[in-house]
């Protein structure tokens, strides 16, 4: 059968390479075309654009980029159409798919939503959308079936494929030590303009820990120049493609909001939620969003496990504060460390890679 991914992230790129190797098992046959990045491409899908052309955050900056999405859009289009799938499979990445969907559906395509767009965080009224143009909706979190429920749409909760992820990462030897001193990971997100954001808060930590080695979690689509123009004279290591290695070393991190909140705290490292925007964009965003937590752990625990520094509240005497609670207040470690244990529960044990492919098959079946 022939299945067209659509991911417009990097997290959305891990999570599309996993389903394209659980597709691979149980459909020999399958041919696989997408829009993602390396992972995607490397599990054995036939690259059409990678992410890092498509990935613009902020209300503000997808207005500055509308004519390059609308082109985008086009020729995604376009490319569907030419591909004749029997299955559009799409991953996250609501502000362009969910235009996908609605134009897939009007032309008989059969649509399934892995990885639910953020609804219940604003624009409810989405759903309406959603059940209208999706055959099957597959979600990852476990608040989403009852979120759902509400709105009359049945949805199938296939379990976190963060879960297999890591337990695949844990059960494997630690590499080679990537420091003599006790790490502090910096990951300051996948985005240039994220990065740009928010890196160089976190490198004002570097003097006020000089016991620490700070080492960067490069994204690896984007190149050393960005780093280099951030870091200025401060020589700090960087990482590319081995961010569950440094997180596995790392006595602490200081993380950008996302996907990545999530795998750092299932690696068990005390973080420190780190999130600057456009402030246009979240001033808008504050009036629009209907959530508590920025950090999907938090989100999912519904109480504030870890901090989030946000705006003006990520600054050095801030997160200079957050980062010595972190690595020196063990009443506050022990209190982490047994929350981290009840993410995990919560989330539980599925293999939601499987389990995804399993539902996506039976649907064309």
């Amino acid at each position: 059968m022939r299945y067209y991914l659509i991911a417009g992230e990097a997290s959305g790129d891990l999570h599309g390479s996993n389903l394209i190797k659980a597709l691979h098992k149980q459909d020999t046959n399958a041919d696989i075309r997408c829009w993602g990045g390396d992972s995607m491409e490397a599990a054995g899908a036939t690259l059409v654009k990678h992410y890092r052309e498509l990935a613009f955050m902020g209300f503000v900056e997808v207005i500055m980029h509308l004519p390059t999405i609308l082109k985008n859009i086009d020729t995604c289009k376009a490319d569907i159409l030419a591909y004749n799938p029997d299955v559009l499979v799409l991953i996250d990445y609501p502000g362009f798919n969910m235009r996908i969907a609605e134009w897939a559906k009007k032309r008989g395509i059969k649509v399934v939503y892995y990885i639910s767009p953020q609804v219940w965080a604003w624009k409810e009224k989405r759903v309406i959308k959603l059940k209208r143009d999706v055959d099957k909706m597959l979600v990852i979190l476990p608040f989403e079936e009852d979120f759902y429920k509400k709105w009359n749409y049945t949805v199938t909760y296939v379990g976190h494929p963060l879960i297999e992820v890591v337990t695949d990462e844990k059960n494997k030897p630690v590499s080679k030590p990537l420091s003599d001193k006790p790490i502090i990971a910096l990951l300051p997100g996948s985005r240039s303009q994220e990065i740009k954001a928010k890196l160089p808060v976190m490198l004002q930590m570097i003097p006020h820990f000089p016991q620490y080695e700070f080492i960067i979690a490069q994204a690896s689509a984007q190149p050393d120049s960005l780093y280099a123009e951030l870091m200025g004279n401060t020589k700090v290591k960087m990482v590319k493609a081995d961010t569950y290695n440094l997180l596995r070393q790392s006595a602490a991190a200081l993380v950008t909001s996302g996907t990545a909140t999530l795998e750092t705290a299932l690696f068990g490292v005390p973080e420190v939620v780190c999130y600057k925007g456009n402030a246009i964009s979240f001033w808008l965003a504050k009036k629009l969003v209907s959530i508590k937590y920025i950090s999907l752990v938090n989100l999912i625990m519904d109480k504030p496990v870890i901090k989030e520094l946000i705006q003006e509240d990520l600054n050095e005497t801030s997160l200079k504060a957050a980062l010595n609670e972190l690595l020196y207040d063990d009443t506050y470690k022990q209190a982490l460390q047994k929350d981290y244990a009840e993410l995990w529960h919560k989330l539980g044990n599925t293999h939601a890679s499987t389990k995804a492919a399993q539902e996506i098959i039976g649907l064309i079946s």
